[in-house]
Parts: C-alpha cells; sequence; structure tokens
C-alpha cells in the first residue's frame, strides 16, 4: 500500500502540474513530510490522506490502491 500510495500521490500532483510545497500548503504540513509520503519514507495520518483525496479529487480508496477509479462519484 505504502508504494501504490506514493505513486498516486506524486501522479496527481504532477496531473494537476503543483510543486510538493503547494500540496503541502494545503494540507497543512511541512513540504519535508509531503516529500517523505512520496519517498515512502513515512506512511501520513488518515486525516492527511482525507485531505489529498480531497484536493486531487479522488478517492481515498483510489490513493492507497484499492481501486483503479479515480473517483467512485464519476
Amino acid at each position: 500500500m505504502k508504494i501504490i500510495l506514493a505513486q498516486r500521490l506524486r501522479e496527481c500532483r504532477k496531473e494537476k502540474g503543483l510543486t510538493q510545497g503547494q500540496v503541502a500548503i494545503y494540507c497543512d504540513i511541512t513540504e519535508k513530510a509531503y516529500q517523505n509520503y512520496e519517498l515512502m519514507t513515512r506512511e501520513p495520518k488518515l486525516e492527511i490522506v482525507v485531505k489529498l483525496a480531497e484536493f486531487f479529487e479522488v478517492s481515498v480508496d483510489y490513493l492507497v490502491g484499492r481501486t483503479d477509479k479515480k473517483n467512485v462519484n464519476k
């Protein structure tokens, strides 16, 4: 799950054309903390995963690899 989460965070961020710093600001975390999520050295808390899913407009299930559908409502 950690590998999939890291890959999907990077993919979603790049699709939106954002920097790691911009995503970190939205989540109210440090840029280094967000970098650690993409590098698989740390796993975010559930509340951060939910914020990231909202920010990237995808489901939590997509971010953690439970589905390949980005948004269950579409």
